[in-house]
């Protein structure tokens, strides 16, 4: 009774591949689902953007972004956080201390006071680089995503 190689009678053989066709349905329909979500988890708050004439610029990973509503209400994300508590939770934020960076993303409606009060929160948070977030203007070449510029560091009092 030796190990052959032949098919003897039994009509059944071993399989000694590997049938990848399982794996490779899991992993489409994982893409699938990545595909569907991935735009859903881009989205943050609902703000009335104003509207400039710079180009955008490619965001190659995620920022932190700080917006502000309409109604004055401060987000960082999407959680509200009310401004008193602002800049200890922007100084709590691992992403953000690490990055020593945000978007800042206001409604067009919003006071400039109110604006201001949010980035010297920012500042005095320890985070150097606050980035403005508007829409493009209809009239330029570019497309409807917004874009973002960077402000220069503010000036000492």
């Amino acid at each position: 009774m030796g190990m052959g190689g032949g098919n003897r009678g039994g009509g059944r053989t071993t399989m000694s591949e590997i049938n990848v066709t399982p794996m490779v349905d899991v992993m489409l329909v994982l893409l699938i689902i990545f595909m569907v979500t991935a735009p859903l988890i881009q989205q943050g708050v609902k703000v009335n953007l104003p509207e400039t004439k710079a180009a955008p610029v490619e965001a190659t990973e995620k920022k932190v972004v700080l917006s502000i509503d309409a109604g004055k209400k401060v987000y960082i994300g999407d959680a509200e956080v009310p401004m008193e508590e602002l800049e200890t939770k922007l100084a709590a934020n691992a992403k953000v201390q690490a990055d020593k960076e945000v978007f800042l993303h206001a409604d067009r409606d919003v006071p400039y006071g109110v604006v201001v009060e949010v980035m010297a929160a920012a500042q005095r948070a320890g985070i150097n680089n606050v980035g403005m977030i508007t829409d493009p203007s209809t009239g330029s070449k570019t497309s409807n995503a917004p874009s973002t510029s960077k402000k220069p560091k503010e000036a000492k009092r």
